[in-house]
């Protein structure tokens, strides 16, 4: 057991790294891009990894797939604007409303659907998503409908809004680090692989993957209000099942069930998304085929192909396969049967 652990404390620290040194490019990145236009897709992109993360964190992490990652990106930006709009909330307020919100209907919604397995699950999170959308786009007399709501901005400098969005994004990422370093990320990674023996150790199954769930709309939700700040305007838009299949196509292409690959693969997602309007509104049909072909051949995704060619890499392999086999004679001699 201890040999595992240090395998996956190892890998741990070798995709947090790797994440860390993508944020230090994108820390000097404005001295080269400069223009308006391209630290504005870039903040995008930095939007859509706080989302891509939270949707990793229950897809690839805990093993539960969720359609509303786009959803409470919505409900998070819709929080803040709200409060704003009908009682004046300053934003020092209205960006951590937005993040309790969000986890509270996270796990409220948890407590219901994380009972459910496979397609229902899944089916339920659309479905909320979809009742969500339209109803924030039918009250008008509350919400604006799809005229949407303005929001104001924190700061006037985009330049200042791409660190910002720089620092919540490194923020997310050690957080998420430390949590799958401790009990709770073993306990999620428990979950993933094996929901009923994890059970069958004592593990709240419900619980934690409860847990979970609150904490990835919480990270959706903080996008969200930020990214409603960063715009000035907020729609039902936001939520628009569209934006999900963008974020899992970022996490799939870039590597799910990993730090460094969601912010690898909403940074590639987004910058083609952008270099293809050029040619026409194919963006989702490149994107399909795309994940298609990484869903079939490379499951790993960009940092499974990157690092499945470091020297260590088979050495991991090897060791883990010794684990395993080690675990299993010690079971058959355990049950009396020769190993």
């Amino acid at each position: 057991m201890s040999t595992t652990r240090n395998l996956w404390s190892n890998r741990l620290r070798t995709d947090f790294r790797a994440a860390l040194v993508l944020l230090v490019l994108l820390a000097i990145a404005p001295l080269v891009a400069t223009s308006s236009y391209t630290l504005g897709i870039l903040i995008v992109s930095m939007y859509f990894a706080m989302l891509a993360l939270g949707w990793n964190l229950l897809a690839g992490f805990t093993g539960q797939f969720s359609l509303a990652p786009a959803a409470f990106a919505m409900l998070g930006a819709y929080a803040t604007a709200l409060l704003d709009y009908h009682w004046k909330t300053p934003l020092s307020l209205g960006i951590p409303a937005a993040i309790v919100g969000t986890a509270v209907i996270g796990w409220l919604l948890g407590r219901v659907v994380l009972r459910l397995k496979g397609p229902y699950l899944s089916l339920t999170t659309l479905s909320f998503a979809e009742i969500a959308r339209v109803v924030i786009g039918n009250s008008h007399e509350f919400t604006r409908g799809d005229q949407g709501l303005n929001v104001p901005t924190l700061m006037e400098s985009r330049l200042g809004y791409y660190y910002l969005f720089l620092v919540v994004l490194l923020l997310t990422l050690v957080g998420l680090y430390f949590l799958m370093r401790g009990r709770t990320g073993r306990f999620w990674l428990a979950i993933r692989d094996d929901a009923i023996g994890a059970e069958s150790r004592g593990i709240d199954v419900v619980r934690y993957k409860t847990l979970a769930f609150a904490l990835s709309c919480a990270i959706c939700g903080l996008a969200g209000s930020l990214y409603g700040t960063f715009s000035q305007l907020v729609s039902p838009e936001l939520g628009l099942l569209a934006q999900t299949g963008i974020v899992i196509s970022m996490v799939v292409i870039g590597g799910i069930g990993t730090l460094t690959g969601p912010v690898l693969g909403a940074l590639i997602v987004y910058l083609a998304s952008e270099w293809l309007r050029d040619v026409g509104n194919i963006q989702m049909i490149v994107f399909a085929i795309v994940v298609i072909i990484f869903a079939r051949f490379f499951r790993t995704g960009l940092w499974g192909l990157a690092t499945s060619w470091r020297p260590s890499a088979r050495r991991e392999k090897e060791e883990a396969l010794r684990t395993v086999k080690a675990s299993e004679a010690r079971a058959a001699s355990a049950s009396g049967e020769a190993p």
